[in-house]
């Protein structure tokens, strides 16, 4: 389900900034690639920095993305056990323990992410001559927006909300719990 509907404006705005900087990363991506390759196949030469940057926005890609899905609800979770062997009053206890299950591992993956930007930040790329540490921040970069659309998430489900903020979308069925696990 798509929690988006529900956020106050300025998340909602925050989650449009992600989707936008996935756009123009993915895009530049696949532009350098396109470029480099062409470049090697027909003119015998490349890039030298194509790899570097490649790699280094797909980095920001992947936990972006990850933010970008908890917005939307669309992070995988395997409910089918958990509805055919417990109550619709157990589910939702089950479903709370795990986002708090998640919501400690995202904190430690904040935590630990932190740690080896800073003792990384003193490094630098090989072409570009980068801090290696901006690289290992998309970790808790990308994790902490997770952390932020998740607990809204578990508001807005525990709120039981039945109509979105004036923007057409359907409402939230009070049975159903979706989130990060």
């Amino acid at each position: 389900m798509d929690y988006r509907p529900y956020y106050p404006y300025p998340l909602r705005l925050l989650s449009q900034l992600v989707d936008l900087l996935l756009i123009g990363f993915g895009a530049s991506i696949v532009t350098i690639v396109f470029v480099n390759a062409a470049l090697r196949g027909f003119g015998g030469f490349d890039l030298a920095w194509s790899l570097e940057l490649s790699a280094f926005l797909m980095l920001w890609v992947t936990f972006l993305g990850c933010a970008a899905a908890a917005a939307r609800g669309i992070h995988m979770r395997v409910t089918e056990i958990i509805a055919f062997a417990a109550p619709k009053a157990a589910q939702r206890m089950i479903a709370l323990l795990i986002d708090i299950g998640v919501i400690a591992l995202l904190i430690t993956l904040i935590w630990h992410g932190i740690n080896i930007s800073i003792h990384t930040w003193a490094q630098q790329t090989t072409v570009l001559y980068w801090p290696v540490g901006l690289l290992y921040a998309s970790m808790p970069a990308g994790i902490t927006l997770t952390l932020l659309f998740l607990i809204w998430n578990i508001v807005v489900q525990a709120s039981h909300l039945k109509q979105p903020p004036d923007d057409g979308s359907r409402p939230l069925p009070p049975e159903s719990h979706e989130g990060l696990a």
